[in-house]
């Protein structure tokens, strides 16, 4: 039977961390699904999932902890497959000035209504005029059908006036 592993990662960024991964799960009969990864004030962390036969799950474990020894920290989280959603998808875009508790307000109304957050990207830049901080975030939303998108899109514009930020929520 197969198994379904998360896989977060830590570590001080440097060349060659992906490749060091790939090879203990790929030598431990792994399969590489899906991913997020990115370099973080000079961190590398990721997330992953892999696929594996379940007779295999403590092998790949000690491969990816023996990982520490070269400076990356990793959690293994086995995983079940979720159930199909009867939620709908929607995307917010979100832009404005940069100042504390943007994503906890909008987070807030979000989940008010039940509404869960499958993937946050987040940026900082300086406006190309001004100089001053852009804050910057995109969310694929799932959204439990009784919850109007009308109804969610006024609410974070209610809120996106007092932020100072432009919101776009869109199917």
């Amino acid at each position: 039977m197969e198994r379904s592993l998360v896989v977060t990662l830590i570590g001080a960024d440097r060349p060659g961390l992906v490749e060091a991964v790939s090879r203990a799960v790929v030598e431990n009969g792994g399969n590489w699904l899906e991913s997020r990864m990115a370099r973080l004030a000079g961190r590398f962390a990721g997330v992953l999932r892999i696929a594996v036969a379940a007779e295999r799950v403590p092998a790949i474990e000690r491969a990816l902890a023996a990982l520490e020894g070269q400076g990356l920290r990793t959690l293994v989280e086995e995983a079940d497959e979720p159930a199909e959603s009867r939620e709908r998808p929607l995307l917010l875009e979100l832009v404005g000035q940069d100042r504390p508790g943007i994503v906890r307000q909008i987070a807030a109304v979000l989940a008010a209504h039940g509404v869960n957050v499958e993937n946050l990207a987040t940026d900082r830049t300086s406006a190309p005029e001004s100089g001053e901080s852009i804050f910057r975030a995109s969310m694929r939303l799932r959204v439990p059908d009784g919850v109007a998108t009308d109804t969610l899109r006024r609410e974070l514009e209610r809120i996106a006036s007092d932020l100072m930020v432009d919101v776009v929520l869109e199917t």
